[in-house]
């Protein structure tokens, strides 16, 4: 990439966000809290193009950048009907039948040669040892129903959300602080002759906006990332398969639940998420190895309550843009790639995104410096997610479908390959600086999905049975004391932020 001339830095006073949605209103949110009162933001979207608005599902980080946005829980959480999730229950991943929950909370108590895996893993050896999610609050508060916020931050956890409604919450937060809608379809865009940077996009009805820097929230068309700066994709599909989803919305026909449901099948997964209103449902599939009007019936075969729109079909490459940020375009959202949802990290990686930008505003003119550092974070932050939903699919024991039968057998990034060695032999788990996923969220997987260690840490090994007993015994009977006192999540859900607490606000 041909560096930037330090002599054509032009002060950054106007930004343009091309594109409204989760990724737009979080972006423009994040902005105009930080930098509002000294920047001109205006925002362009068109009510005729919708948005995928399906990211129903968060991770616990969302919670940082609501506190940056001083939002209150309370409110946020009737406005877009919101549940709690304390993690995601993956069914028939390691094998039909077989299922494990990955949980957002720390498991046991770690030493600090070695993580608790190793205590329970020479436990599991002596015959003293339950399953490991016994050791876990949010696994076993999730498996019971149950919910309440502890003191001290002492339950982890996320929510279910409605996007759409998310979106058009966070727009009434940023107007107020000098967020500029504007209405109206983006049909082409101008550049800068000397340097090749967008100067201006042009509406539909004939209106020009012009800006120093525009970010680029237009979903898969990546109108200013992909046309205007030729910025081109990473492709991903030969580990991740999986290039369709259909999603529905049903009617609820139960108690809401904190988990996220992860339903294996022969050529994908199907996800099921619980709000207070509705349930949200899709099916994820590899078109290689099952055609949409197969999947289509599937996933109406193995919904609950009544559809409440028309499943529609989504298309998608699991890939990532070289450089998310060129010139003076920085791409958010699915304009920047697209994981598929397995692990809930797109809203995530909106946050990051608009975070690592608030970082790295550049207020005096755009640096070649902080583009390469930006984009240096944001490919490290993806290639480890990457390897993390790369993993569900290569560690399994499935046998009645080619689709898992070449997943298992594929070759698979080296970075990946070396995590599952290391925690095969020895057990032990090492989390990369400012990734994403901790070392807790790497063992549930490995182990869920069938890798047990061959070894632990010789600390461990200092215990006496009678030690050890007692050692895994204080933790699992501190855990199921705290579960059966919590109320049902229903009930919290309802006392705390329910359809009453809504129409109060509304």
């Amino acid at each position: 990439m041909t560096p930037r001339d330090p002599n054509q830095r032009r002060p950054v006073q106007r930004v343009v966000i091309a594109g409204g949605g989760t990724a737009g209103w979080m972006a423009a949110a994040g902005i105009a809290k930080v930098l509002g009162k000294r920047l001109d933001i205006k925002l362009i979207e068109s009510d005729e193009i919708g948005t995928v608005g399906v990211g129903e599902a968060t991770i616990p980080t969302l919670m940082n950048f609501h506190n940056l946005l001083e939002i209150n829980e309370q409110e946020f959480m009737a406005e877009t009907q919101a549940t709690f999730k304390l993690g995601i229950s993956f069914e028939g991943w390691r094998n039909v039948k077989q299922d494990y929950i990955h949980s957002f909370g720390m498991t046991g108590t770690d030493h600090w040669t070695a993580g608790f895996q190793h205590f329970w893993h020479k436990g599991v050896e002596r015959g003293l040892a339950g399953d490991y999610g016994d050791y876990c609050l949010e696994l076993k508060a999730s498996l019971e129903n149950r919910f309440a916020h502890l003191p001290d931050n002492g339950m982890n956890y996320a929510y279910h959300l409605d996007a759409s409604r998310y979106a058009k919450y966070l727009r009434r937060l940023s107007e107020p602080r000098g967020v500029q809608r504007i209405e109206g379809k983006i049909v082409r865009y101008t550049r800068h002759e000397d340097n090749g940077d967008v100067r201006s996009v042009v509406l539909a009805s004939g209106q020009e906006i012009e800006g120093d820097l525009f970010i680029d929230c237009t979903g898969f068309r990546g109108l200013l990332i992909g046309d205007a700066m030729q910025e081109p994709m990473e492709d991903w599909s030969q580990w991740l398969f999986c290039d369709r989803a259909i999603a529905v919305q049903t009617e609820s026909v139960g108690d809401a639940v904190p988990l996220t449901r992860s339903m294996a099948h022969q050529a994908g997964w199907q996800w099921r998420i619980p709000l207070q209103h509705r349930v949200g449902n899709g099916i994820v599939y590899s078109s290689r190895h099952l055609d949409d009007d197969a999947a289509m019936r599937q996933l109406m075969a193995n919904i609950e309550g009544k559809p409440l729109v028309t499943p529609r079909v989504i298309q998608f490459k699991p890939c990532q843009r070289k450089h998310t940020w060129k010139g003076n375009v920085v791409a958010i959202g699915l304009a920047s790639g697209f994981l598929e949802p397995i692990e809930s990290t797109s809203i995530h990686l909106i946050q990051r995104a608009v975070v690592r930008l608030m970082q790295t505003f550049p207020t005096d003119g755009i640096s070649q410096a902080d583009i390469d550092e930006y984009n240096h974070q944001c490919n490290s932050e993806i290639e480890h997610i990457r390897d993390f939903i790369i993993l569900h699919y290569h560690v399994n024991n499935r046998t009645d479908s080619p689709f898992w039968t070449e997943a298992r057998e594929m070759g698979i990034p080296a970075s990946l390959q070396h995590r599952i060695d290391l925690f095969r032999e020895t057990g032990r788990v090492f989390r990369v600086p400012n990734e994403l996923f901790a070392e807790n969220s790497w063992i549930q997987v490995m182990l869920g999905q069938g890798i047990m260690p061959r070894s632990h840490h010789q600390t461990a090994d200092l215990m006496g049975d009678a030690e050890l007993k007692h050692f895994l015994g204080s933790i699992k009977s501190r855990v199921d004391r705290i579960v059966v006192q919590l109320p049902t999540h229903q009930a919290y859900v309802e006392r705390y932020c329910g359809r009453a607490e809504s129409a109060k606000a509304a």
